[in-house]
């Protein structure tokens, strides 16, 4: 299975991602502790060379998603402890993400349709052999670039999408007012993580920094997934807030906790565990220096 592109020989960042998503589709399909093929083996089957086969493999090792074992190959990772922040406010209840300082603007790096895989097809709930538009777009704020964003959209929803949305205004506004697709809720995972060789050089800072993976899937208002995303923020530059409010009504009762039981993040014992907790997220960006 060689990758190619529709539009000619993918870049850098392009044939990495890709290689990337056809290790992580086989990482989701097996347990932990089952072996992936030799580099060698995948190396062929994708047509890529064994250097970038095997930089993609390190990068899944550094984030914790590959193990290596020397003499025996490499393995499935255990898999993560996963926290959630729930937005609970009978007063507020959507979520609000207010914009983050500096100015910001858009310039893609990448724009074509191919073939969804397995992988994205399974979270777009599309057939492998689907078209998918793929856009890598990278975000600069006050000129620096900030972030890269990988973008999947079904092809069928958005045919005519262009390059003059992406780099322009609200993409969201554009998918409403242009393309009929209306937006209602997101998914979203915010993990640690480390830059590529190539992303790297797209964002300006040396190999193997420090990075903020986020991962979205976007729904519109019949339920339907309609966008998946996952979007590299610069550690050194980028972080993630969180609010978090505890406590209940003076007077109403708490539930007894469960038995052994602590909330994720939190020292056991420090609040009840049938107290609510509310939380806001916001993005900062960092002052260089």
């Amino acid at each position: 299975m060689e990758i190619h592109s529709r539009s000619g020989p993918p870049g850098a960042v392009l044939k990495r991602e890709w290689v990337r998503e056809h290790l992580l589709g086989m990482i989701e399909t097996r347990s932990a502790g089952d072996p992936i093929p030799s580099e060698r083996v995948l190396s062929s089957e994708l047509g890529v060379s064994r250097p970038t086969l095997r930089a993609a493999v390190d990068e899944l090792v550094a984030t914790g998603q590959l193990v290596r074992e020397h003499g025996r190959g490499t393995f499935v990772a255990p898999a993560k402890i996963t926290q959630e922040l729930v937005l609970d406010d009978a007063r507020s209840p959507r979520f609000h993400a207010p914009i983050a300082t500096g100015v910001w603007t858009s310039s893609v790096l990448e724009l074509t349709t191919r073939q969804a895989g397995a992988r994205i097809g399974r979270k777009l709930r599309i057939s492998p052999a689907a078209d998918l538009v793929y856009i890598a777009r990278l975000q600069r704020v006050d000129g620096i670039p900030m972030a890269i964003e990988h973008l999947h959209f079904p092809a069928a929803l958005v045919p005519h999408l262009s390059r003059e949305e992406l780099e322009a205004g609200e993409l969201y506004d554009h998918l409403r007012d242009r393309h009929q697709v209306y937006v209602r809720e997101a998914s979203q995972s915010i993990e640690p993580t480390v830059v590529n060789e190539a992303e790297a050089a797209v964002l300006d800072v040396p190999v193997l920094s420090p990075a903020l993976l986020i991962e979205r899937l976007t729904t519109d208002t019949s339920g339907r997934p309609m966008e998946y995303v996952h979007s590299l923020y610069r550690g050194d530059r980028y972080r993630i807030m969180s609010r978090l409010t505890f406590g209940t009504s003076p007077g109403a009762p708490t539930a007894p906790p469960a038995p052994e039981a602590h909330l994720p993040g939190l020292p056991p014992g420090d609040f009840a565990a049938g107290d609510r907790i509310t939380s806001s997220t916001r993005g900062d960006v960092q002052d260089g220096g």
